[in-house]
């Protein structure tokens, strides 16, 4: 009986020991998949945490930014400001004790949350007072030009205004005061801010030190020296949107727009209209040629990048950049008004784009190649049509059409790669390679001999450097003359307009030559370039590549001529508007006034003639011809 018992407690303990073993093993498991949970989601509340340090350090700076708005908006001293701005504060200190105690006993990141949501809420509730409130009112002196009482500024007695006058201003002055009530919603202000510096509170101790606890040891100030980055980032957004902000009107809501009407005005004006017309033409034409000459001097004249590149940066530019600084000397040496203007931006697109027809005749012959701009046998062909690139005399190698390798060969004649040229041995590497038993090489004087190559391309005649001086020469002048119109364009633009329209009227010429003309020439100029092209490359998976051959005869024909029938069609627009303009056009000496009505209706026939009508050109300077706001 005693063995029994011993057996059993033996075994009793046993059990229980695998128990406990197995109990112990499920809590590690659990507590390892635990672990493996929160860093799986560590990096999720890493990117949340983040974001609402950058959100609530953009919010808190952008309301230090407004300031100065708020004061003038709701019109209450700094002292009253600056306990708005404290009040964020004020709510931070009453909950940070106890979220700092008790938050770390709960779920953690759904207090965080719920400071999330309280601060959106208080956020909200700031910006309510903007949809609340009536018109803003700007403190300025009310103007009497539409009354016919002489009032000083300075009133030393009530009697100088007459009774239902003054009855008036002062019904005005009780009715803007009742309108005023609402201007105690600052209100609002300090408690919306009172609210963010509550749910703001448990967003740091609480997030920190949870990313503390649950982040490894050696990732852990990785994780929390990127959140505090982040919130440095945040003021930075903050102040830079406060910025815009306060560029913008207080009453967007309530101030009429004119849009559409202001619209209507500027295509109504056929001054501007054929302007804005003329030059979208002309910009196509310029920034197509623009975009495509390095490519144009690399193709027609055989120049590397390099030197293409520093040509047009130390040629070209400075040519535009003189004829820029011309057109408004000549301007202002002239003295020259509209109608001026007008004609020294037409004569500037006439001669330049007189001058842009003598580049037809500055361009290199095509390349001697194999196959594609000379036949195998030396006669002059031009093929777009690969099967052209085989031959008798490489009829035994196995060759790819798809290659671009170009060899020059003795004869003179570029081949596109040393297999169809047939060449059976090769000396060297690289640039210095030497090819030798080619048999496309002939050379009838020297048939015995057999012929070689060597790698890269055969240069272009003797006659190509000189002709690319003459282009250079020609270009220069091209863009010097152009460039002249440019400041008289820009003044025709603004002169030609309703003064109050001017910015207007730029932000939509701006938006009209780019969409106009900055997108779409690039892209029709390229596609009209690429008829040209003789050889294609191929990508290394398959599928046409870049070209590595043009025909140069017809790039010079397709680029210069698109480039000159824009220009002409600009030209012709350009006619019209100075056309236009002189029929339109009243110089201020030519007003008619009788002598002894000169002082009564001068002024007014200045306003008819520039302010109420968009039809009418503005030619002199005026008092009032700037724009009000």
């Amino acid at each position: 009986m005693e063995s029994s018992s011993k057996d059993n407690a033996q075994l009793f303990l046993k059990n229980t020991a695998l128990s406990i073993d197995r109990v112990s093993s499920r809590s590690e498991s659990s507590a390892s998949k635990e672990k493996q949970t929160f860093c799986g989601g560590m990096k999720i509340f890493l990117c949340a945490l983040s974001f609402v340090y950058f959100a609530k350090a953009l919010s808190g700076s952008y309301l230090k930014s407004t300031i100065t708005q708020i004061e003038k908006r709701f019109d209450i001293p700094s002292s009253l400001v600056g306990l708005i701005d404290g009040s964020f504060e004020i709510g931070n200190l009453l909950i940070i004790i106890l979220v700092s105690y008790f938050g770390a006993k709960l779920h953690r990141p759904k207090i965080i949350g719920a400071g999330c949501l309280i601060m959106s809420i208080g956020t909200f509730l700031i910006a309510m007072p903007q949809f609340f409130m009536g018109h803003y009112r700007y403190e300025i002196f009310s103007s009497t030009s539409n009354s016919t009482i002489s009032i000083s500024p300075c009133l030393q007695d009530q009697n100088q205004i007459p009774v239902s006058a003054l009855e008036r201003s002062q019904a005005k002055n009780h009715a803007g005061c009742e309108k005023e009530s609402g201007i105690s919603m600052w209100i609002y202000v300090l408690l919306g801010n009172l609210l963010r510096g509550i749910g703001e509170t448990p967003i740091q101790p609480l997030g920190i030190a949870y990313i503390d606890d649950y982040a490894t040891e050696e990732s852990a100030a990785f994780y929390i020296g990127c959140v505090q980055t982040v919130a440095i980032i945040g003021p930075i957004f903050g102040f830079l949107l406060g910025s815009l902000c306060a560029k913008l009107y207080v009453d967007i809501g309530f101030v009429d727009m004119d849009f559409l009407p202001s619209l209507k005005s500027l295509f109504g004006n056929p001054v501007y209209f054929l302007y804005l017309c003329s030059s979208i033409i002309q910009f196509n034409s310029l920034i197509g040629m623009v975009t495509y000459k390095p490519k144009y001097i690399e193709q027609q004249f055989g120049q590397s990048s390099s030197k293409t590149n520093f040509v047009i940066g130390l040629i070209n530019i400075p040519a535009v950049a003189l004829g820029i600084f011309s057109g408004g000397l000549i301007m202002k040496k002239f003295r020259l008004n509209v109608l001026g203007a007008a004609r020294l931006s037409l004569a500037s697109s006439v001669f330049g784009y007189l001058l842009l027809l003598l580049l037809f005749a500055m361009g290199c012959k095509n390349v001697d190649v194999a196959g594609l701009t000379v036949s195998y046998q030396g006669t002059k062909q031009v093929s777009h049509y690969e099967q052209t690139l085989f031959s008798d005399c490489n009829s035994e190698c196995i060759c790819s059409k798809n290659e671009w390798d170009p060899i020059c060969g003795e004869n003179g004649i570029t081949y596109v790669s040393a297999c169809l040229a047939g060449c059976k041995t090769s000396n060297g590497s690289g640039k210095d390679m030497i090819f030798y038993n080619c048999s496309c090489v002939e050379i009838p004087a020297f048939a015995s001999r057999p012929s070689s190559a060597v790698a890269g391309p055969c240069p272009k005649g003797n006659e190509c450097p000189k002709m690319f001086l003459y282009f250079l020469v020609v270009s220069v002048m091209t863009s010097y003359t152009l460039s002249i119109g440019g400041t008289p364009g820009y003044i025709l633009l603004l002169r030609c307009i309703n003064p109050q329209l001017k910015s207007f009227a730029l932000g939509i010429y701006t938006l009209a030559i780019r969409v106009l003309a900055g997108i779409p020439a690039p892209v029709y100029f390229g596609v009209s370039i690429d008829t040209t092209c003789l050889k294609w490359g191929s990508k290394r998976c398959g599928g046409q590549g870049a070209c590595r051959l043009y025909d140069s005869n017809a790039f010079r024909y397709i680029y210069l001529g698109l480039t000159v029938v824009l220009g002409t069609m600009s030209t012709f627009l350009s006619i019209a508007v100075l056309i236009v303009l002189k029929k339109r056009y009243i110089p201020h000496n030519e007003t008619i006034v009788s002598s002894g009505e000169r002082g009564k209706t001068s002024s007014k026939s200045r306003k008819s003639d520039f302010i109420n009508s968009d039809h009418l050109i503005q030619s002199t300077y005026w008092p009032e011809k700037e724009t009000r706001l």
